[in-house]
């Protein structure tokens, strides 16, 4: 509205104008009409820029916010709670350890009786006859030890084959000749001569079967004794006290 006021006050000006001019004396010179147009006009642009001016707000200049670098380190938000604020559960991931680490009584593997063979011979033990181990004997006693075995091999036990000795206590054994022939599968005794030493205590000895070449295969047999103290050994005095009468 403000706008169309201000034509119309411009428009009743410039017609007063024109009226008062028309009344004057034919000496004066007439009015230029080009120049009174273009003036209205400058006039009537002016108010229309001021009046757009006035209706569009002023521009306030917003600095831009810049990233500064601080020296706070980034705090994670915890699991603490307060009276206004909610639960906030914080996971804590535990990386667990790819290494196992063995427990309890350690496997001992036993020996696995095929890794005993020599070429097609092998033998595996399969109980005590006589003296089982631990037995008491007299210090120079003689004794046969006897054992049951199995042919595990894929050849022929013959006539030559025999008992070794490979460890410990020998006690004057002298093995012979198997003297038969054992074929694989089957099983058989074999035996050998012992004397037991004259000292006292734990007495061991190792043997193993071996073929014509002497090469030993096959289990170990073991004999295990325990010599027995002489017996007229005399007990050491005590020091007893005679009973008064």
């Amino acid at each position: 509205m403000s706008f169309l006021r201000k034509s119309m006050l411009v428009f009743l000006i410039f017609g007063v104008f024109v009226a008062s001019c028309g009344g004057q004396a034919a000496t004066e010179p007439a009015p230029d009409i080009n120049a009174i147009l273009t003036a209205g006009v400058g006039t009537l642009a002016a108010s229309i820029f001021e009046t757009q001016t006035a209706m569009v707000p002023p521009a306030t200049h917003t600095p831009a916010s810049t990233a500064s670098p601080s020296g706070t380190p980034f705090s994670l938000a915890t699991s603490t709670s307060s009276p206004t604020q909610g639960f906030f559960f914080n996971p804590v991931v535990v990386i667990a350890s790819l290494s196992p680490t063995p427990i309890g009584t350690q496997y001992t593997p036993t020996v696995n009786p095929s890794t005993l063979a020599f070429g097609c011979n092998n033998l595996l033990l399969i109980s005590d006859v006589t003296i089982p181990a631990g037995t008491v004997l007299k210090p120079g006693e003689s004794f046969t030890k006897t054992w049951k075995v199995q042919n595990n091999g894929t050849c022929n036990w013959v006539f030559q084959y025999r008992l070794a000795f490979v460890s410990g206590e020998r006690m004057e054994g002298e093995p012979a000749g198997l003297g038969k022939v054992i074929e694989p599968q089957k099983w058989t005794q074999v035996s050998i001569n012992l004397i037991a030493p004259t000292k006292a205590g734990t007495v061991v000895g190792n043997w193993r079967m071996s073929g014509q070449t002497g090469r030993a295969f096959g289990s170990t047999l073991t004999v295990s004794i325990v010599v027995a103290p002489p017996a007229n050994n005399p007990l050491p005095p005590t020091d007893t006290p005679i009973p008064s009468p």
